[in-house]
């Protein structure tokens, strides 16, 4: 069945307009003058020139010649200031934008103190192909000076007999968070002569560490100062990011000390345009509009086809496959030649990143599409354009793609095409807030409670706490006491020892919930040979029976899943389609730390317990995008407790303002998908970190929009549950909760901003300029919404009325 969604004719525009002449000029007046009203706002942001400053005199002239053979002479003022706040062993921070050689801020001081005092520095990078990019630099500098320093990786790829080599001989040891937490303090015995000399540490990709990952992170580290100080060492750190709106202030809650900035950039930077793009309406009713992935690849192409390089960014996995297959379909039918355009996400197996990342370096292939996996700074050589498959969720995220266009100082193109998300719709129909909007703060919470006790055991593991002693900032008396309680930790004298058999690092993933990748299986001739890699995470939304797996836009089918055994068997098909996961939430309220009674409602924030389940999928037909088929999923549910704010009507208030129970699920749901994006605003949460549903307080039902776009009610085990009749445990409840175990303390403050966020929703729905409603303010919905006597939108609006009369205390 096809939808108004996705109109077919959209889906693959054709080329009658004449190619533009090779050249960023001639493509960007193309665009303009082709499609002047699906740019909403652009940008010009000029070249700026290089401010040099001389070479520090003391450095090694080893280093001097290395640098001298690359043609560096003199230094970025930002690289020299660098070199004089490291040298002076004050803790550092670097914020320059994309390709403005940052990596030389750290690079030099630290092959200084190894070169003139055989100082020890430890490099930790939250991907390992940034961490093999680290190496192959150090490298270089390496043969260009003769300077005999030993950079070794060390991570989960490094084989067991070269461990101890680089546990002795390693001056620079490049690792990531990970192995840092689970393979390198746990046995610090075993690196005690690394640790004495430990000069320096670097954290680069700083921007990255926020949200749980950053709390995570910032208690490692309280590890690693805990391990340095029983050596008798206080490491120098030197951090590099992106630019976000409190570097400082991220840079001193990561490692707990006061910390340089450096944020004026020296380095020369070419002239970059960048546009906005809305696609075209296709539907004036209902707001529809063409789809994100059709501009995508319309401006790709049209860039390609002037000889400029591409790379394209993608939310998702699938989406990447999706738009390499349609790139694929125009530049690589011919199989003789070499392809040219590669997709590059995380899965693939690390030899496939590597070949890419070497293809894009040598200039061989003229378009990437890519997930966020290429945001960070690995070394991918000139591109000349970027194109966003929908706003990343982070003001700081797109400028951080987009920059990678231009990296060697050429002039550069940049857009944004909007989905019909209403932060992308935001942001297109609001040109001056993007341009001129500040970068996300970045917030982290160490002290979160679950994520510091996992900690805690760690580093009680590696070394016993002393009585009064602290952890980083934190007290820990009780959490001690607690884990006394538990029989995990052992009281003697004034010391708390270590007791249990456990390996505590080991139960405890800095990214994710569970750990554990599943590995993707190519049976089809029988070989049984491993193609890919899925994160636990991802997993059930990717690899059910009879999902589409697809690596460089091929498509291969999921036959068997074994769940417990990690591997997914697939075999190669010829489908035309590709396959989307249907997923449930229910909650069930456990705990009401907060609550705002009305007579019509409630509002409240407590815990809940979250139960997830992957029901079903979709199977969508390439470029048409019409649903051809769905399909069954039996895998385990997901559950957790977390935290939550929620409103809620009663079921008198529901019968008396709206015509039957039908419409008024209709109306949560959409005030549900409004008041998410709001909140997600005012939290200035992490994309993924926040979580909606709609369902009852008890999780006895819960609601889903349907094939037919209205909304239905399941019960616990998603079974169609009917509407009709007086039942009053119908109170339906709009949740938006912490999507991580115990909550990371978003939905506290949400709860004390909860008239702020209905307010923020109601004014958001009340002025889309849609007539009936659209996925832009309340969300997807079929063209049959434009026929109902009460439309979605006003359904929508009269729920947000009656909650913030819930939310206010109102009657």
């Amino acid at each position: 069945m096809q939808t108004a969604l996705e109109p077919a004719h959209d889906a693959r525009e054709t080329f009658s307009e004449r190619t533009p002449r090779p050249g960023m000029d001639a493509v960007i007046a193309h665009l303009e003058r082709r499609f002047p009203g699906r740019i909403t706002g652009r940008r010009l942001i000029e070249a700026q020139p290089a401010r040099h400053a001389d070479m520090p005199a003391d450095v090694d002239t080893r280093i001097a010649q290395a640098l001298e053979g690359r043609g560096i002479a003199r230094l970025y003022s930002h690289q020299r200031e660098a070199w004089d706040n490291l040298r002076a062993g004050k803790h550092t921070v670097v914020v320059t934008p994309t390709a403005s050689g940052k990596t030389l801020c750290y690079n030099l001081p630290v092959l200084q103190s190894v070169l003139e005092a055989n100082a020890k520095a430890l490099y930790l990078f939250p991907t390992k192909a940034l961490s093999q990019d680290q190496v192959a630099e150090l490298m270089e500098l390496n043969r260009g000076g003769d300077l005999g320093v030993r950079a070794y990786t060390f991570d989960g790829d490094t084989p067991g007999d070269a461990r101890k080599a680089v546990r002795t001989r390693g001056d620079i040891v490049v690792s990531n968070p990970d192995m840092l937490h689970q393979g390198i303090l746990p046995h610090h015995t075993k690196w005690a002569q690394f640790f004495e000399c430990l000069r320096y540490v670097v954290i680069d990709e700083m921007h990255t560490y926020r949200g749980v990952f950053g709390s995570h992170m910032a208690n490692v580290l309280r590890r690693l100062r805990r391990i340095t100080r029983f050596y008798g060492v206080d490491p120098v750190f030197a951090l590099c990011s992106a630019t976000i709106a409190n570097p400082g202030e991220l840079a001193a809650c990561l490692i707990e000390d006061e910390v340089r900035v450096i944020e004026e950039s020296g380095a020369p930077r070419g002239e970059k345009t960048v546009m906005l793009w809305n696609p075209p309406v296709v539907n004036p009713d209902l707001g529809i509009r063409a789809s994100a992935r059709s501009q995508t690849t319309r401006i790709a192409r049209i860039a390609m086809k002037s000889a400029l390089k591409c790379i394209l960014f993608a939310q998702t996995r699938t989406m990447v496959e999706v738009l390499t297959k349609y790139m694929k379909d125009t530049f690589d039918s011919d199989p003789r030649k070499p392809p040219r355009v590669k997709a590059y996400r995380g899965g693939y197996l690390p030899t496939q990143r590597r070949d890419t990342e070497k293809k894009l370096r040598a200039g061989n292939i003229d378009c990437v599409v890519a997930t966020s996996a290429l945001e960070l700074g690995v070394d991918i050589g000139a591109l000349d354009v970027c194109v966003l498959n929908g706003y990343p969720g982070t003001i700081a995220g797109t400028w951080q793609r987009i920059g990678r266009a231009g990296r060697r100082n050429r002039p550069s193109l940049g857009v944004l095409v909007a989905t019909s998300q209403p932060l992308d719709q935001f942001m297109v129909r609001h040109p001056e807030f993007f341009f001129d909007a500040s970068p996300e703060h970045a917030r982290i919470d160490p002290d979160q409670l679950l994520i510091l006790l996992d900690h805690v055991r760690c580093a009680a593991f590696e070394l016993p706490f002393n009585d009064g002693e602290r952890f980083g900032r934190a007290g820990i008396e009780a959490l001690l006491g607690y884990l006394e309680d538990e029989q995990l930790l052992h009281h003697e004298g004034s010391r708390w020892h270590w007791m249990a058999d456990s390996y505590p690092a080991n139960a405890v993933g800095l990214r994710t919930v569970a750990e554990g990748n599943f590995v993707v299986v190519d049976i089809t001739d029988g070989a049984k040979q491993v193609i890919a890699e899925v994160d636990y995470s991802g997993a059930p939304m990717t690899l059910y029976e009879g999902a589409i797996h697809m690596l460089q836009a091929r498509p291969w089918q999921v036959e068997t899943l074994d769940w417990e055994g990690r591997k997914a068997y697939v075999r190669a098909t010829n489908a035309d389609y590709y396959t989307e996961a249907i997923d449930y939430t229910r909650l069930k309220v456990l705990d009401a730390f907060h609550e705002t009674q009305a007579r019509s409602g409630a509002a409240a924030h407590g815990e809940v317990h979250l139960v997830r389940r992957v029901a079903g999928y979709k199977k969508i037909r390439y470029y048409t995008h019409e649903n051809v088929g769905y399909g069954n999923v039996n895998l385990p549910d997901h559950e957790m407790h977390t935290t939550a704010v929620w409103w809620n009507l009663r079921s008198e208030v529901i019968d008396r303002r709206f015509a039957s129970r039908w419409q008024a699920l209709d109306g949560f749901l959409g005030a549900a998908h409004a008041m998410h994006f709001v909140a997600a605003m005012l939290s200035m949460s992490e994309p993924g970190d926040l979580g909606r549903a709609v369902g009852s307080s008890d999780a006895t039902w819960f609601t889903s929009v349907g094939a037919s776009g209205r909304g239905e009610m399941r019960s616990a085990s998603g079974e169609d549950v009917a509407l009709d009749g007086d039942d009053a445990r119908f109170q339906p409840t709009v949740f938006l909760y912490d999507n991580y175990p115990g909550g990371i303390g978003l939905s506290a403050p949400l709860y004390d901003m909860r008239t702020r966020v209905i307010a923020g929703a109601r004014s958001m729905v009340s002025a889309c300029p849609c007539s009936h409603g659209c996925p832009a303010c309340i969300g997807p919905i079929l063209g049959s919404d434009e026929r109902r006597e009460e439309t979605a939108k006003a359904l929508a609006l009269e729920v947000l009325s009656l909650l913030a009369k819930v939310a206010d205390g109102a009657a």
